[in-house]
């Protein structure tokens, strides 16, 4: 399939139950090569979920945005489906959405209703093009018992003594939940080649949608990978939701102080850097999380 992104601003895009058209972003990048790319239609209306699941499937990023039109102007339902499964948020594919219709509709904010709750997006001009920054549901983090933190290092090849000690094993959530495990050096980071299979069984069997893999460079620079197994994907290259999942583990653990940026790194060690600004506010505990889109050609 081919999507086509030449229509006007004020065009709704043509699409029929067979045949939608499908917008391709890179999210957290200014550029198309980088970032996370993430299929994106605009007026889902009338497709099944197992039509949307099937169109994933044939794009192969990491996940696709399906929009409809909400009760209100600038409003819409969003689901999100990888190759393999729905996931109840994704914020790659959020920044890329949102982006995608600011650049119809001019830049503004949009309220995204998701699987996982609302999820207020707003898009502005950037000096590389339109950002866009979506505020997390409620998030919450949770302990990790010893057994299934093991069992985890186990399918990655690591070992314990791998580990950031500063930075222990939790399972955050925003929106999705992602298993955080800090390396204690770049260079273990870099080093990726798990058991796929295995790491998918044990994420399902947890409801984990990806691990959160994450080395500190200094206290607010951070450099992630994502394992994403259980949608097929060997490892997402830049994961909006897990970076607000992230956030919200920094605070809990005391590892920050609101208010707070943080910048994360992602990609990079798959040749598709990627840039995520990840914002604490001291009056809300939800997670903020900004990053640019550009339009695949």
């Amino acid at each position: 399939m081919s999507g086509n992104s030449d229509h006007p601003a004020h065009v709704r895009p043509v699409m029929t139950d067979d045949a939608p058209e499908i917008l391709r972003y890179a999210a957290f990048s200014t550029r198309p090569e980088g970032g996370n790319p993430a299929g994106v239609v605009l007026d889902a209306t009338g497709l099944t979920g197992e039509r949307m699941l099937a169109i994933a499937a044939e794009i192969g990023y990491s996940e696709t945005a399906f929009l409809t039109p909400g009760d209100s102007q600038d409003a819409y339902r969003v689901r999100y489906f990888s190759p393999l499964v729905e996931v109840p948020f994704c914020g790659h594919a959020t920044v890329a959405a949102a982006v995608a219709v600011a650049g119809r509709t001019g830049p503004g904010r949009y309220l995204f209703g998701t699987a996982a709750g609302d999820v207020p997006v707003e898009v502005e001009h950037g000096a590389d093009g339109l950002r866009a920054t979506l505020t997390s549901v409620e998030p919450k983090v949770e302990e990790v018992p010893e057994a299934d933190v093991q069992e985890a290092l186990a399918l990655l090849g690591w070992s314990a003594a791998d580990l950031d000690p500063a930075l222990p094993p939790r399972i955050g959530y925003a929106g999705a939940r992602h298993l955080v495990l800090a390396a204690g050096t770049r260079s273990r980071l870099a080093r990726l080649d798990y058991d796929f299979d295995g790491l998918a069984a044990y994420m399902r069997a947890r409801d984990l949608v990806t691990l959160q893999l994450v080395w500190r460079e200094a206290p607010d620079v951070f450099h992630v990978r994502d394992p994403f197994p259980v949608g097929g994907v060997v490892e997402d290259p830049a994961t909006g939701a897990a970076a607000a999942a992230f956030g919200a583990y920094l605070r809990e653990l005391g590892a920050v102080t609101a208010p707070a940026v943080l910048t994360l790194h992602q990609g990079e060690d798959l040749g598709r850097p990627g840039v995520l600004r990840v914002e604490l506010r001291a009056e809300d505990t939800r997670v903020r999380v900004s990053g640019a889109a550009v339009a695949i050609p």
